[in-house]
């Protein structure tokens, strides 16, 4: 064989076999034929817009970061619903369409982080349950106990996500992995982190955690976080 053709065959085989390595794991870091995805990166810009650092959020619970595992995690959509619903985290990831949007988060002591958020919509898991014509609240539960509490109209009408991932990296234990709430155009303290319960009710007058320490219940960006 002369050396044009042991080159050409060698540059086949070459192409071949970073082909292979191209296709043995996909762009969802989930492994395929034996390949060892490699870690998430976070993202700094989106559509031209700078986006804030995941370090730059305070770690600010009541009661520290929870650590929950994935596999014994359910999330419980309840209350005044046709029938409750039980999902385990990849249920709710895999069984409901996703959406990204970039949100800006602001916190009461002053600092804020834009982050591009990517999750589920709320009003598609209280669709799932079917949504009581006497209900007119959503009030959502954390691990910790933590609560707070939106009008239905708000998730309704606002594309409200709960979002499993930031920055395009899984939502850190600290930032309320497996969910934490976007409440746009709300104070930080109605973010809530490490979401187990949805419920709905018709309490409009609900009061959760800070609410009920006097912060306000509607809890507007645009207003003092002090009044309703």
């Amino acid at each position: 064989m002369s050396v044009l053709k042991i080159a050409v065959v060698g540059i086949i085989v070459l192409v071949g076999v970073f082909y292979l390595l191209d296709i043995s794991a996909d762009r969802s870091g989930i492994p395929v034929n034996g390949a060892t995805p490699l870690p998430m990166v976070e993202v700094r810009s989106y559509q031209g817009a700078g986006l804030s650092p995941i370090a730059d959020f305070f770690e600010n619970s009541i009661q520290g970061p929870q650590y929950i595992n994935e596999s014994g995690y359910r999330l419980t959509v309840t209350g005044l619903t046709n029938r409750t619903r039980t999902y385990a985290y990849r249920d709710v990831i895999d069984q409901h369409r996703h959406y990204a949007k970039v949100v800006t988060l602001h916190c009461v002591e002053g600092w804020d982080v834009t982050i591009l958020w990517e999750g589920v919509l709320v009003q598609d898991l209280l669709s799932d349950a079917g949504i009581n014509p006497r209900a007119n609240t959503v009030i959502l539960t954390a691990h910790d106990g933590y609560t707070t509490s939106f009008p239905l109209d708000y998730v309704m009408n606002r594309d409200i996500l709960m979002a499993y991932r930031m920055n395009n990296v899984t939502l850190p234990a600290e930032q309320g992995f497996p969910f934490q709430l976007v409440a746009e155009d709300k104070w930080g303290y109605k973010w809530i982190k490490w979401i187990e319960k949805i419920e709905l009710s018709d309490n409009p007058g609900y009061r959760g955690y800070w609410e009920q320490r006097g912060y306000s219940n509607t809890g507007d960006v645009m207003q003092n976080f002090f009044s309703d």
